[in-house]
């Protein structure tokens, strides 16, 4: 059961009626992550300035919900796995391209770095060796890109943490986080 009440767009008011109402007119939808973090105007507000900034980077669509994908799946966060690989087909990214980015791993060898070196961001918890670094760098990979990568998982963490302690109601087709693994 949910532990944090949605806030209804239809009785909101203020701040929180302002930011659902962005929302819906934006993605046609209202979430309920966006509900219920319109418990705290303050913290939608802030997530949707950090996701909106992020949008307009050099990180294309697809690897953005990669590495949401990538994250969620390290987080063991259903809501956001459930939404990213609904998003991920949305924009474009192949049932292959979803189930690899489960486990950090892309067909390309450049995507490929950028996901292993955000799943080690957070199984590591930001404490990245040098190898780990020269990999991503050797890659190909620019200090803007990896600035962003950092900047997607820290954003990825914020809404898995939020979801799996309000144990959100997933509004999405749903993505279970166990991932069945053949020998």
């Amino acid at each position: 059961m949910q532990r944090i009440e949605n806030v209804n767009p239809a009785e909101a008011t203020g701040k929180a009626k302002q930011l659902l109402t962005g929302v819906q007119a934006k993605l046609g939808i209202t979430p309920n992550l966006m509900k219920a973090m319109a418990q705290a105007p303050a913290a939608l507000e802030a997530y949707l300035h950090f996701s909106g900034s992020l949008a307009t980077g050099v990180l294309d669509a697809k690897f953005r919900e990669q590495l949401a994908i990538a994250v969620a799946q390290a987080n063991s966060c259903e809501y956001c796995l459930s939404a990213h690989t609904a998003i991920g087909g949305m924009v474009g990214l192949t049932a292959e391209e979803l189930s690899a980015s489960r486990e950090s791993h892309a067909a390309d060898a450049k995507r490929n770095a950028g996901l292993q070196f955000a799943q080690k961001v957070v199984v590591q918890r930001g404490i990245i060796g040098d190898e780990d670094y020269a990999a991503v760098k050797n890659a190909g990979y620019s200090d803007a890109e990896i600035v962003e990568i950092i900047g997607h998982v820290g954003l990825n963490i914020f809404t898995n943490y939020f979801n799996n302690i309000v144990k959100t109601d997933v509004d999405f087709p749903k993505v279970p986080v166990t991932l069945a693994h053949t020998a």
